[in-house]
Formats: structure tokens, C-alpha cells, sequence
């Protein structure tokens, strides 16, 4: 499980996160809707440890265990996954070999035909060609491709917990409908906890999440279930001041 205690954080000595608290249990989904600049993408870069991002008081555990004193890839290595906004381009590094790397540095030695016919199993769920394993990183992929190209890499590496930081930007309703779908699975499959972070009703009515929470000015403001979603589609922000479901 993972549990955010008063989290504060600050970016080039700007408070952004001002005592967020929240958790995420193995196999549930959970939702972090919140205005532009309201500090989400700031809670998932700060919870991989981006540098950038400086922690100025409160705690980061999973499973009981304090992990905001390990690097980035350290965390991954303890089980934290972030599916990035915006996913660079790597020339020169092939899908496949990335991904067959990062699998061994978390679950150890497995064998090239056993790893490929997982990955082909994958990318045929996400309705990923087999001949993108070969190309490069992102490179001269389209917006959807790099979002379905990042739900693979967390079919691969089976994270404990994973961030998704605005997977919905960008794609289609098809994709839109297959990335969401494929996260669900995994969520089922693996007992992997989610934080999905969007701004959109349409994603969510597709991933169903257990738990809502709203972000406003760097601090969790309301916690509710499906409900919260609808008061947002229908009335904004604003309408929030009028329900009961706060923290």
C-alpha cells in the first residue's frame, strides 16, 4: 500500500504541495481530479523522487516502508511506476531491449524467448504491432502509440503501485477505451494499486474507480466516490463547495 502523510513540496523554492495525505491499496483504482496548477503532476513527479522536486516535510511509505530516501530508480525497483504526461522520444534505444532491461533489474534473469512471447501477448492486448518492438523509444510514434507504448511498459514490469499522470491526453475514444480497459486488468491481474490522474469524466467511466479524490491549491479537498465526478461534469469546481464529501 501506499501512504502520503502531509506531504509538502516546493519547486525552485515555490510551496506547490501544501500537506497532501492519501493512500492507495493494493487492487483498487483511484482517481486525483484537480484544476490546472492545482499541484498533481507535481504529487507524481515528487513521489519518484524527480529532483526537482523538493520535499520539505511529510512521509512517502509502501507496504510500511519509508521510500523518499531512494533515488528514482531505486523506487521503481521497490515497486513505484509514473506513466509520464508527456513520454520523450529515445533514439537509438529500441522498445524491446528497454523493456527487457528494466524487466530483469526488477524480477531478475528471464529468458529472450519466455520474455518475447510475454511481450507479444501484451502489445496484442493493447493493439500494439509487434514490429514497434524494434523501433526507438517514442520516436515517430503519435500520441496514442505513446500512451499505449507506457501501459505496456506497465504490463511488463507489474509495478506495486502505479502512477498515471494524465494517460487520457491525447488519445482517441478507441484508445481511450483500450488503455483504460487494459489498466482495469492489470489492477485485477496483479493486485497493483493505481493513482490515475486526470481531468476527464470519459476516462473514468471506463476505469470505474474505487476511490475520488479532488486536488485544489496543493492540498486534498474532497474524497468521495463516483458521485464527486458527476458534480464536476456538471457544475465544475465551484460545485464541489456544496457537497459534503471533504477530507
Amino acid at each position: 500500500m501506499l501512504q502520503v502523510k502531509n506531504l509538502h513540496v516546493s519547486v525552485e523554492g515555490k510551496p506547490i504541495l501544501k500537506g497532501v495525505s492519501l493512500q492507495v491499496k493494493p487492487g483498487k483504482i483511484y482517481a486525483l481530479m484537480g484544476p490546472n496548477g492545482s499541484g498533481k503532476s507535481t504529487l507524481a513527479n515528487a513521489l519518484m523522487g524527480h529532483p526537482r522536486y523538493e520535499l520539505k516535510r511529510g512521509t512517502v511509505k509502501i507496504n510500511g516502508r519509508l521510500v523518499t530516501i531512494f533515488t528514482p530508480d531505486q523506487r521503481a525497483k521497490k515497486g513505484l511506476f509514473l506513466a509520464f504526461q508527456y513520454p520523450l522520444e529515445i533514439p537509438g534505444v529500441d522498445l524491446l531491449n528497454m523493456l527487457r532491461t528494466a524487466y530483469q533489474s526488477v524480477h531478475g534473469h528471464l529468458p529472450v524467448k519466455g520474455f518475447v512471447e510475454m511481450l507479444k501477448a501484451e502489445m496484442e492486448k493493447l493493439g500494439i504491432p509487434f514490429s514497434f518492438a524494434d523501433r526507438s523509444i517514442n520516436e515517430g510514434f503519435s500520441g496514442g502509440e505513446k500512451k499505449r507504448a507506457e501501459i505496456l511498459q506497465l504490463a511488463m514490469l507489474k509495478p506495486k503501485i502505479a502512477i498515471l499522470d494524465e494517460t487520457d491526453s491525447g488519445l482517441d475514444i478507441d484508445a481511450l477505451k483500450t488503455v483504460a480497459l487494459n489498466v482495469r486488468r492489470l489492477v485485477k491481474e496483479t493486485g497493483m494499486g493505481a493513482l490515475v490522474i486526470t481531468h476527464y469524466q470519459r476516462l473514468l467511466h471506463h476505469l470505474e474507480p474505487d476511490v475520488v479524490y479532488v486536488m485544489q491549491e496543493g492540498r486534498i479537498t474532497h474524497t468521495g466516490g463516483q458521485e464527486l465526478v458527476e458534480i464536476l461534469e456538471a457544475g465544475g469546481y465551484k460545485a464541489l463547495e456544496r457537497t459534503k464529501a471533504r477530507v
